[in-house]
């Protein structure tokens, strides 16, 4: 059960969604992805829960909702694309970075 929470401040740290999604349930594990270039966060992330139930509920509550100045983009997470095998490389790590404060707040 792994959600993707997108449109995240470059400051928000993993302490901050698991304080904000802990209020719909048990987290297990938070990532914010590092982008491999410039190391710092990519303004977004993917929190795992417990349950389905929990995920369902917090995607409901938080999609939309206004929090560290930014209006989140919460879905359940899509499986990671394999990476182009272009001489480019095309892809990227995992990363972000940046400011932003505050509670949040349904729309």
């Amino acid at each position: 059960m792994t959600i993707y929470v997108g449109n995240l401040s470059y400051s928000v740290t993993e302490d901050d969604l698991k304080e904000v999604f802990g209020e719909y349930g048990t987290i297990k594990k938070v990532q914010l992805p590092i982008d491999r270039e410039t190391q710092r966060k990519r303004g977004f992330g993917f929190v795992e829960m417990e349950t389905e139930d929990q995920e369902a509920k917090a995607i409901q509550e938080l999609d939309g909702a206004e929090w560290m100045e930014r209006t989140l983009k919460v879905n359940k997470a899509r499986p990671q694309e394999e990476r182009s095998k272009s001489p480019r490389g095309g892809g990227g790590g995992w990363g972000g970075g940046g400011g932003g404060g505050g509670g949040y707040s349904r729309r």
